[in-house]
């Protein structure tokens, strides 16, 4: 436990006067997150945001119940955003819809795009100066060989916590739990008391996408070899740094575009972002959500 709280308070990326905005599926990973930044950090300054797909199977309801209990004792403000709300779809349907019209498009990429788009849209809105996540150790190496088999090179370097945001309609997205193994999440989890109640989204198993393969791959190397994904992640850090504190990389400094039919920002080349373009293809409307409004109060009844 000191351990974890040790290197998430020495390895922290944002200012004790920071707004921080955390995205908290439920999870153990969640859990730890939210107890260590609510030690660290002044509870006034800090906001949840927890998002329902719309699964069914997949009751995060009940996965986030201990949030609502734990947000409301510490007087944090709470936002629980469905994908229904805010795009006007769950992500079940959207699967059917790609389904329907032959569209292969994994529920990993409609899920993943949705909620990088609400956590960023409600960080905006609210006026947050950085979004928290609760990827680990294991989730970070995962992504950093993803982007390196995909030869995503853009991706790679922006996944760095010293990358800078490529449009000012960013808010930055810092990681506290980067440097800490799953099992020692786990290990705070139960040793603070949190109750196990984590079910796998059924998309992972019935459609496994490049990643969890990989999760698969780390594990057992990690197994045979321990701190195998520790000297990845600190080779990832001493590369990038490198390169981008040596101007070895022909960075962007443009500022991103913005889509013309949802105002977010979209990447050069593009006549519309990712969002948009996927619902274009699934033939359902496109609202504009650049200044959209919550369509409730994220504060506590």
């Amino acid at each position: 436990m000191n351990r974890v709280t040790a290197e998430i308070t020495r390895n922290n990326m944002f200012n004790e006067n920071d707004r921080l905005l955390l995205a908290l599926s439920g999870g153990k990973d969640s859990y730890v997150l939210l107890d260590i930044i609510a030690r660290i950090h002044d509870p006034k300054l800090i906001g949840v945001i927890t998002i329902i797909e719309g699964i069914p199977g997949y009751n995060r309801v009940s996965n986030i119940s201990w949030i609502i209990e734990k947000t409301r004792k510490l007087g944090i403000e709470l936002h629980v955003v469905p994908f229904k709300s805010y795009v006007g779809y769950t992500l079940e349907e959207l699967v059917l819809r790609a389904r329907e019209l032959g569209i292969n498009v994994s529920p990993c990429t409609f899920c993943g795009i949705l909620r990088r788009r609400i956590m960023n849209h409600y960080a905006l809105m609210y006026g947050y100066d950085c979004v928290l996540t609760a990827h680990n150790l294991d989730d970070e190496v995962q992504t950093i060989l993803a982007d390196l088999m995909r030869g995503d090179l853009a991706r790679f370097i922006q996944l760095h916590p010293l990358s800078k945001p490529l449009s000012k309609y960013f808010v930055k997205r810092v990681k506290p739990l980067r440097r800490i193994y799953e099992y020692e999440i786990t290990a705070y989890a139960y040793a603070t008391g949190f109750e196990f109640q984590e079910v796998d989204c059924p998309y992972i198993t019935h459609a496994p996408t490049l990643r969890a393969k990989l999760r698969e791959y780390l594990h057992e190397i990690e197994g045979r070899s321990p701190g195998t994904l520790l000297k990845m992640l600190n080779w990832y850090d001493k590369t990038v740094r490198t390169l981008l504190e040596n101007k070895a990389l022909t960075y962007p400094t443009k500022e991103l575009p913005q889509c013309p039919l949802c105002g977010s920002p979209m990447a050069f080349g593009r006549r519309y972002c990712m969002l948009c373009e996927l619902l274009l293809k699934l033939k359902l409307p496109v609202k504009y959500l650049g200044t959209r409004k919550p369509l409730s109060s994220p504060k506590h009844q």
